[in-house]
């Protein structure tokens, strides 16, 4: 490796901040909150629950991201003087992806729950569940100023772009493609990975206690028929 070809840290969690700022610290940590939303809830989604409306939450995500890169490079926006401190200097920063990201997934998920798919809230606590979206969202829109990546123009650009993709992408999923999530479901992708839609059931979290509880039920019968049968 020689000298003149300097090094480059990857940016997926290089977040920094001043040493001894706790305010700092705290919103560095905000700023991953994209980080941990990906790898931690839409992988372990896929892996656990492989709903059809979780994987084209998902897909919404990537796509956004992609235009956001092309947004960035097309204006060519940059960063804030600070940026030299962050070894940032040498990327976009309008609009800021880390404000799009957040904004992007906290519309699409208040459509979701205000249109109650899932039936996973109450109306009493559908409120009270889009608080820490929403608090998250904005927070990590003010660490990315506070942290020196953005410039509050670049950050409310981002968020306002997140906001317009997300509802756009929320239509065109739940008007176009929702028709299409029957076919997924039979098809030789969805058989073999058991995708599903349940998107349908006013209650989803009631109707899988109910039918584990049915099919522990029945397995407890069947154990003693047969056990019956093999004692006569």
């Amino acid at each position: 490796m020689g000298a003149d070809h300097p090094l480059k840290a990857v940016t997926l969690t290089h977040v920094r901040y001043q040493r001894g700022d706790q305010i700092g610290h705290f919103l560095a940590w905000v700023s991953l909150v994209p980080v941990f939303i990906s790898l931690g809830g839409f992988v372990s989604h896929f892996i656990f629950r492989r709903e059809l409306q979780g994987m084209f939450f998902g897909l919404g995500l990537v796509i956004s991201q992609f235009i956001n890169e092309l947004i960035k490079k097309s204006v060519q926006q940059a960063r804030p003087e600070t940026c030299a401190l962050l070894e940032m200097c040498d990327s976009h920063g309008w609009p800021s992806s880390h404000s799009q990201y957040m904004f992007f997934f906290t519309v699409y998920f208040t459509l979701l729950t205000c249109k109650g798919i899932g039936g996973i809230w109450k109306v009493r606590t559908k409120w009270a569940a889009l608080f820490l979206p929403w608090s998250l969202a904005v927070l990590t829109m003010y660490s990315r100023v506070y942290l020196g990546y953005h410039t509050v123009a670049q950050v409310f650009a981002g968020a306002a772009l997140g906001t317009f993709l997300g509802g756009v992408w929320f239509w065109v999923v739940n008007s176009l493609l929702f028709c299409y999530f029957p076919l997924i479901e039979e098809s030789a992708f969805g058989r073999f990975f058991y995708v599903k839609d349940t998107s349908h059931i006013p209650n989803v979290l009631k109707f899988e206690y109910d039918n584990a509880r049915a099919a522990r039920t029945g397995m407890g019968l069947a154990a003693r028929k047969a056990m019956a049968s093999k004692s006569s």
